[in-house]
């Protein structure tokens, strides 16, 4: 499946944007959100981590990576910070550094909440272990029920924020028609050495790990349903020889400027995503 060609669009967004374009609808502002790609070796390569949205969530049914909106506190949260500064963020997301922050701690947070791993250590160049045990479960839980913040949770514990675990990757933003909307920055990271992912988040219901190429393959022959970022986002990782390729090759990518895919319904049998304008012909 190449970009040429495009990418079939599900059901249920092709009658999104139907409704949307009869009814001519006023899109709404996109939220703010953040995804991780989760990485470690594997033999012959690496894997990465994919889970399944639950039916009732936005993109149900599809294979995703970690990620959610941006929360109101992790722009204003005071903690530990590890890395790159909230300002030199902002000029590779292309944003002023209180929102840089606010992404680069959403990613931190919600691959917590979603895959049981925390980017965080005592001190700039150490990292947690295993967090699986039960007082590391209720604190995640905490977290993601929203009794408590993530940088409550860092100064429990005096661990600091590893924003230099996270390697920027690029910045989606979600098509016009649909109801729910995110302006998503994509991160990749290494799963931290003595931390594991967990099937945890009530927000998914399946979770593999799986070579980047593998996915690819299963989602062309329709074994795994995911939307176009993630199939992009998954090709072009795959393109990567190893796990320092990868960094490589984040270090020089634009993740600033934002991709929005376009629906092309002019072929009533198979309506298809392009990431530019639609193939005249």
């Amino acid at each position: 499946m190449t970009l040429d060609r495009g990418y079939p669009a599900p059901p249920a967004l092709v009658e999104h944007a139907r409704r949307f374009r009869v009814s001519g609808g006023v899109p709404a502002v996109p939220r703010t959100a953040a995804t991780v790609l989760l990485l470690r070796p594997a033999d012959q390569g690496f894997e990465v981590y994919l889970i399944r949205r639950v039916a009732a969530m936005a993109f149900g049914g599809m294979y995703a990576f970690p990620g959610g909106g941006v929360d109101p506190s992790d722009s204003t949260a005071h903690l530990d910070w590890a890395g790159p500064e909230p300002a030199d963020w902002g000029v590779r997301l292309g944003v002023a550094s209180q929102a840089a922050q606010a992404v680069v701690c959403a990613a931190a947070r919600e691959v917590f909440e979603e895959a049981g791993v925390l980017l965080a250590g005592p001190d700039a160049g150490r990292v947690v272990g295993d967090v699986s045990d039960d007082g590391w479960e209720a604190a995640r839980v905490d977290l993601e029920q929203r009794r408590t913040g993530f940088a409550e949770l860092l100064a429990a514990r005096d661990l600091t924020l590893r924003s230099d675990l996270l390697l920027p990757w690029s910045r989606w933003v979600t098509p016009d028609f649909e109801p729910r909307r995110f302006d998503t920055y994509f991160f990749v990271a290494l799963l931290p050495e003595g931390q594991r992912t967990r099937e945890v988040s009530g927000e998914s219901d399946h979770a593999l790990w799986v070579r980047p190429a593998d996915a690819c393959r299963r989602a062309a022959a329709g074994e795994l349903t995911m939307l176009p970022p993630t199939q992009v986002t998954l090709a072009e990782v795959a393109a990567c020889d190893d796990l320092a390729a990868v960094a490589r090759v984040a270090a020089a990518r634009d993740a600033a400027t934002p991709i929005t895919p376009v629906l092309d319904l002019s072929d009533e049998v198979e309506p298809r995503f392009y990431l530019r304008d639609p193939p005249t012909v």
